[in-house]
């Protein structure tokens, strides 16, 4: 990002944030839903060049249960903000998620086929489309990011690293869902750190971001009971999630070749970081 004001959307949720207090010497300015509906809000007002936009539903379940309204926060959102980019020449970070769905191969590249298993990714997909085709059609530079899981402090204990960290610091016993499925779980300043680089990148611009490794959530519950400092007894429930997808490791090798990221945090060190802050805040 350059020295142009910024416009977070979402920039109260947890990512925003962390991007904000990251880089605390941008001229960043945010946008939540305390202060409007991102489908209709004129976002002339701020005179933003750039806008990174978060502002989303973003809960695979809850998808499945109010689909419309998914469809129009994160398809009809993310037109608002690409219209605002279109008539003022500003540019636009679009973070998106995962959407290949069960992998026909692994690592999992840019080019994987699409198929999204949930209504939230298949809304963050369409939105992504809509991405390219403003950019290829208006010559908007923007630059969409698919994060693998997201991890850090103050997360919502709706996520599973959260979720398992609470159990473990303040339960008799840790009780998850399902032991077996696999995920490659990213830290939040790295993060941060790849949507600070993509900012601004002409053309269109699509990559993934995820560390390169993934982790079942057996072993999820031992590195944190490791980090911990606990051995609690682990309670499966064996119960699957709808479409659940069983691994999932990111080729992050795009966005190395073209921005020089490559993630910093491992997960021990990310867990550790997360488990500190709990505690602090528990004090």
């Amino acid at each position: 990002m350059n020295s142009k004001r910024v416009l977070v959307t979402g920039g109260n949720g947890f990512l925003g944030r962390a991007l904000i207090a990251n880089f605390p010497e941008l001229d960043i300015i945010t946008f939540d839903v305390t202060d409007g509906d991102v489908t209709t809000f004129d976002f002339g007002i701020y005179g933003a060049g750039h806008i990174v936009h978060l502002a989303a539903r973003t809960s695979v379940e809850e998808s499945w249960k109010i689909p419309a309204n998914y469809y129009q926060t994160n398809i009809m959102g993310t037109l608002n903000v690409l219209e605002f980019c279109r008539k003022s020449g500003a540019s636009m970070t679009y973070v998106s998620t995962y959407i290949y769905g069960t992998p026909k191969y692994l690592p999992v590249d840019e080019a994987h086929p699409i198929s999204p298993h949930s209504v939230y990714n298949h809304s963050k997909y369409l939105a992504e489309d809509m991405c390219r085709f403003y950019s290829e059609n208006f010559g908007l530079p923007v630059s969409v990011l698919r994060l693998f899981n997201l991890y850090g402090p103050r997360q919502s204990s709706d996520f599973i690293i959260p979720h398992i960290i609470s159990q473990a610091l303040k339960s008799e016993q840790i009780e998850v869902m399902d032991l077996e499925p696999k995920r490659d779980y990213i830290y939040i300043t790295d993060v941060t750190d790849a949507i600070r680089l993509s900012a601004g990148k002409s053309g269109f611009n699509l990559y993934n971001v995820g560390s390169g490794k993934s982790v079942s959530v057996a072993e999820l519950c031992d590195i944190i009971q490791d980090c911990a400092g606990t051995s609690k007894p682990v309670i499966c429930k064996n119960v699957a999630r709808k479409n659940e997808v069983m691994d999932v490791v990111a080729d992050y090798s795009k966005i190395n070749a073209e921005l020089g990221w490559t993630p910093k945090v491992g997960l021990h060190e990310g867990i550790t970081k997360v488990i500190e802050n709990c505690r602090l805040e528990r004090k």
